[in-house]
């Protein structure tokens, strides 16, 4: 499906930006179930609230939107700055969140960089060894050196080139919802 063909689906509001509808009948239904006992502000989401958002954000790419929130009746304006917050909170934890797993990944790209390069180091140095050419299982295990070598270097090379692209695109796409508009209209 084309891009314009998925922002049809989507209301404008006067201002050009795409909006994000939600409806439900009240703001508790907005959060997760589990955390009846908590405060608003440490509640989590509705993960089908979330999954939604992320969905739509996602489809609707690099253009501006909105998030609308409809309710049945009308709400109190705690509630609107409760859920505004709570909205920006949760995507700015998911976007840390990512990052952080993005940050644990390079540190792993890095290891395995380093553990690597000692590998190849201690093969080629076998290699080299008087020894190597005396003995098969030397050469055997300057072989298994190598090879294991390699398996990490391309590890360490394939996460700096690619791995890390969908988590900047999470962090991305987050920090896009946890800074958008949110209206609210009963």
């Amino acid at each position: 499906m084309q891009n314009r063909e998925i922002l049809e689906r989507y209301e404008m509001a006067e201002s050009g930006e795409i909006i994000i509808d939600i409806s439900t009948q009240k703001v508790e239904d907005l959060y997760s179930k589990f955390d009846k006992k908590s405060h608003f502000l440490k509640k989590d989401l509705n993960q089908d609230l979330v999954d939604y958002i992320i969905e739509c954000a996602g489809e609707i790419g690099d253009e501006r939107f909105l998030i609308r929130f409809n309710f049945e009746s009308k709400i109190e304006p705690e509630s609107v700055s409760r859920l505004q917050n709570s909205v920006k909170r949760f995507f700015a934890y998911l976007q840390e969140h990512e990052h952080s797993k993005m940050k644990e990944m390079f540190k792993k790209s890095a290891t395995l960089l380093f553990v690597g390069a000692i590998i190849a180091t201690l093969s080629i140095g076998m290699a080299q060894s008087e020894f190597m050419q005396k003995s098969i299982a030397f050469a055997v295990i300057s072989e298994g050196l190598t090879v294991a070598a390699w398996v990490s270097l391309w590890e360490a090379l394939a996460i700096f080139l690619v791995k890390w692209m969908p988590y900047k695109k999470k962090i991305s796409l987050y920090e896009r919802i946890a800074n958008a508009k949110i209206i609210f209209s009963a």
